[in-house]
């Protein structure tokens, strides 16, 4: 378990939702992380699950689909980045498994380098409805989040 803990704050009434975490690596390396596929594939999402990258163009204008899978089954997300730099990454995200398309997020992600070699991520993530939001503060979403940044944390401590 790591030290750096995750802050989700979802204010009611509102279509969004702010992520934060500190990372014990340079800015560098957590920007690494999120657009080197080898890397990618080994922290994204909650523990126990199989990730494959069917699709991943992590650079301004590229998009992404991927799969996660258990024994319960397949959970495929996709989405487009729009703007890919060390400091500042915008995309969008859907889950496929809605019953009906259209359910897109989109995701502004800051990486702030702080002194001793720290990184400090911020997420805003912007829903659709306030019935959007709601539902993925319902469907587990903190788990994933939290698992997968304490599997970043492990991996940042090998690449160190």
């Amino acid at each position: 378990m790591s030290k750096n803990k995750v802050t989700i704050t979802a204010e009611p009434n509102k279509q969004e939702v702010f992520i934060t975490r500190e990372f014990d690596a340079p800015r560098a390396l957590v920007y690494k992380a999120h657009i080197d596929p080898e890397l990618y594939v080994k922290w994204l999402g909650p523990r126990g699950l199989e990730m494959i990258l069917e699709t991943f163009e992590p650079v301004s204008g590229g998009k992404y689909r991927y799969i996660h899978k258990d024994e319960n089954g397949e959970y495929a997300f996709h989405g487009v980045f729009h703007t890919m730099t060390e400091e500042l990454m915008i995309q969008t995200f859907e889950f496929e498994g809605l019953p009906e398309p259209g359910h897109v997020t989109l995701d502004t992600m800051r990486l702030e380098a702080l002194p001793n070699n720290r990184t400090r991520l911020t997420i805003q993530s912007v829903f659709q409805s306030v019935a959007d939001r709601d539902g993925m503060m319902e469907s587990g979403m903190e788990t994933g989040v939290v698992e997968g940044y304490e599997k970043l944390d492990e991996l940042l401590e090998k690449m160190s």
